[in-house]
């Protein structure tokens, strides 16, 4: 074999050896760092929970009961339940417009959250807006009908997606209220959005210290379709929350 045949194949072999050693490089650092991500994760969620967990207590059904249900800030989704029998004790009924009639549970509201509901909807009249109360307080049998009716009709996936858990429902603890408004027929539904109420509730509701409980493009979140209807009372920190576009839930995460 001539100098130059020689060369030009070791020179190759030398290309080759480099490549092969940067990629079983790559190949041993990736798994390494891969799970250095997954550790510094693991413990700033563990860090952001700390008030979370400080707020439940596990039962012997393995449910994770919240220790705080008359806190403005208590957080009621599906991996957290209400304690057995809650009833708010403070439920007064709002001066406010209702879509019905009758005098029936879910014209009420814990007191506070009441008082700062007839503050919004003042305050929406006085803008020209037209808002009416739908749904307040569910007690929880009310939650078990619902719920077994949605499984019934359309499964229990689609029943867990769109309908709470009975003693999952934000609604038992007082503080939430779902509006509606005469341009969609008094109905519950995401077209809300597109009307001027719900335009105005979006853009208002939290300088009275409510918030969209349910928003858009948090539902990998809050495990929640978007529910531009349903406002929440949590106070003071209804501000942060909507200055920040976050969740209760990473709010709360934060705290």
């Amino acid at each position: 074999m001539d100098n130059k045949k020689f060369n030009s194949k070791l020179k190759m072999f030398i290309s080759f050896f480099i490549i092969a050693l940067v990629f079983s490089k790559a190949i041993s650092m990736s798994p390494r760092m891969v799970k250095i991500e997954e550790f510094r994760e693991m413990e700033t969620k563990k860090s952001q929970s700390k008030y979370l967990a400080s707020t439940i207590t596990v039962d012997d059904k393995k449910r994770s009961i919240v220790n705080n249900p008359d806190d403005n800030l208590v957080l009621i989704n599906k991996d957290r339940y209400l304690p057995d029998g809650y009833k708010p004790k403070d439920l007064v009924v709002p001066d406010v417009d209702f879509s019905f009639d009758e005098d029936v549970d879910k014209r009420y509201l814990r007191k506070e959250a009441a008082e700062h509901l007839e503050k919004l909807f003042k305050a929406a009249k006085k803008d020209g807006i037209e808002l009416y109360a739908s749904s307040g307080y569910r007690p929880y049998e009310r939650q078990v009908e619902l719920f077994n009716a949605k499984l019934e009709k359309d499964g229990e996936a689609e029943a867990k997606r769109l309908v709470a858990m009975p003693g999952q429902s934000e609604h038992q603890t007082g503080l939430a209220m779902d509006v509606t408004s005469r341009e969609i027929k008094f109905l519950l539904e995401k077209e809300f959005e597109d009307t001027k109420e719900g335009k105005w509730i979006k853009d208002n509701s939290h300088k009275f210290g409510f918030i969209i409980r349910y928003p858009k493009e948090k539902e990998n979140i809050t495990l929640y379709s978007y529910e531009p209807w349903h406002i929440r009372y949590v106070g003071k920190d209804a501000e942060t929350i909507y200055k920040e576009k976050v969740s209760l839930e990473e709010f709360l995460a934060n705290k």
